[in-house]
């Protein structure tokens, strides 16, 4: 499917306010706004801005990846999607982190008690998935990105799925238009294909086709972009089936407007500010 590629020479010269501030473009004010409820194959050649961990690589946040506050910042800023990484502790909650263990302790085997004063450079304490859908229910314009890791054995990823659902449904998130899928685990996402097959539910691993990703009702993929350059027919193909594509983690502007002139629908990037001057008018935004 036709996309618009991205005219480099008509970047604008931009005003970022300092740290994590929201930025504008000097003369045009905020990027254009689309109705869009998830990454869809034809977005008018506008791109979204996933931020990484949300908005986190800044003074506001305290340089604290997974932080609520980095949440915050991301919602303030119009973010299209915020991501975010859930593992489940010892004793079966559900905690805000990205990998499998906090200072030596391993989460699967760790109950809650013993790592929540394992604080974060900004001083939080590791939050609970309950917690943070607090503030993630506060803005209906960022959506939530939620990557289910890996756990030790797929009784334990069930466990946390269901566990997800259950406080998404909590917190009234539990909508297409809210909130969507990513994992490494094929098992993860296959049981959402057949459970929820209304969710965005994209596969990162990098190992399957999107043929047969498509077979098992899986209707996206995230991959890395080193992945993506070599195999950037996978970009076409997924528009061709009608899959969402989203590429991970993109810092650099060179290889952002690689990915954007490929075609994907959304970027996740530690740079949210650079990828958004980089993307200007063509930048995908959720409508309040």
């Amino acid at each position: 499917m036709k996309r618009i590629l991205i005219s480099i020479a008509l970047l604008a010269t931009a005003v970022l306010t300092s740290g994590c501030g929201i930025f504008t473009k000097t003369g045009t004010g905020s990027p254009s706004t689309d109705s869009v409820k998830a990454p869809a194959v034809d977005m008018s050649g506008k791109t979204g801005i996933v931020a990484h961990r949300g908005f986190w690589n800044c003074r506001e946040a305290g340089f604290s990846q997974n932080s609520i506050a980095a949440l915050r910042l991301a919602q303030e800023n119009g973010f299209w999607g915020s991501e975010f990484d859930v593992h489940l502790t010892g004793d079966g909650v559900v905690i805000v982190n990205h990998d499998n263990s906090i200072n030596g302790k391993l989460i699967w085997n760790t109950p809650y008690s013993d790592l929540k004063n394992e604080l974060l450079k900004n001083g939080e304490h590791r939050p609970t998935l309950d917690e943070y859908l607090v503030q993630g229910a506060k803005s209906k314009t960022t959506m939530l990105v939620l990557e289910i890791k890996k756990q030790k054995d797929a009784e334990h990823e069930d466990m946390l799925l269901d566990k997800c659902v259950a406080a998404l449904k909590k917190h009234h998130l539990f909508k297409p238009d809210r909130v969507m899928f990513i994992s490494f685990s094929l098992h993860v996402c296959q049981r959402i294909a057949k459970e929820y097959p209304e969710f965005v539910n994209q596969y990162l691993n990098g190992d399957k086709s999107p043929e047969d990703l498509q077979k098992d009702g899986i209707n996206g993929i995230d991959y890395q972009y080193a992945l993506l350059g070599v195999k950037s027919s996978y970009i076409k193909r997924c528009q061709d089936l009608k899959m969402s594509t989203n590429v991970w983690t993109v810092d650099a502007e060179n290889i952002m407007k690689k990915m954007i002139a490929n075609g994907v629908n959304s970027i996740t990037t530690n740079e949210p500010l650079t990828l958004r001057e980089v993307l200007g008018d063509n930048e995908l935004k959720i409508s309040k």
